[in-house]
Parts: structure tokens; C-alpha cells; sequence
């Protein structure tokens, strides 16, 4: 697997970013966000090119669970929402 260009990795975190956004719990929501930007975060100093390679690929498995996830939250999401989504 070739390395991901600079772009493709931008591309993948604002994918996720907007992702977490699709949950419509708060608490699940947050998390996703917080994760996402910990996980690169935490790759970020990665400089072996198969590190990277394996990092991208499991950011983008990740994705794929996060999508698959927030829309099975969207089918059963609670009626009443979240004190912290409540605007006042």
C-alpha cells in the first residue's frame, strides 16, 4: 500500500469530524470527536512510511464502523433529547 498523501489524511479526519457530528446523542457525539482528534494526535509523529500506511488504514476502518454506527444510532435515537443539546 502506497503512503497517504497530506490530503488524504486531511480528508480522512474531517470525514470522521463529520461523522461524530451524525450521532445524535451528545455523549456518543463528544466521544467520537474526542477520539478522532487524540487518534491523530497521536499518529502525528509517525515518519515510517508502513506505520503511516497502517495508521490510514485503520483510520479509515474506523470510519467505515463510524458511519455504520451513527446511522444505527439515527434509527433508535431517543425521542427526548439531551440537556446538552437543548439551546436556551
Amino acid at each position: 500500500m502506497a503512503t497517504p498523501s497530506r490530503s488524504e489524511v486531511l480528508s480522512l479526519f474531517r470525514s470522521l469530524l463529520r461523522t461524530a457530528r451524525q450521532f445524535p446523542d451528545y455523549n456518543i457525539r463528544e466521544y467520537t470527536k474526542r477520539r478522532t482528534i487524540d487518534a491523530f494526535r497521536e499518529n502525528q509523529s509517525l515518519s515510517d512510511a508502513s506505520s503511516i500506511s497502517s495508521a490510514y488504514a485503520g483510520g479509515k476502518a474506523q470510519l467505515e464502523v463510524a458511519k455504520r454506527q451513527a446511522l444505527v444510532y439515527s434509527l433508535y435515537a431517543p425521542k427526548v433529547k439531551s440537556i446538552m443539546d437543548v439551546n436556551l
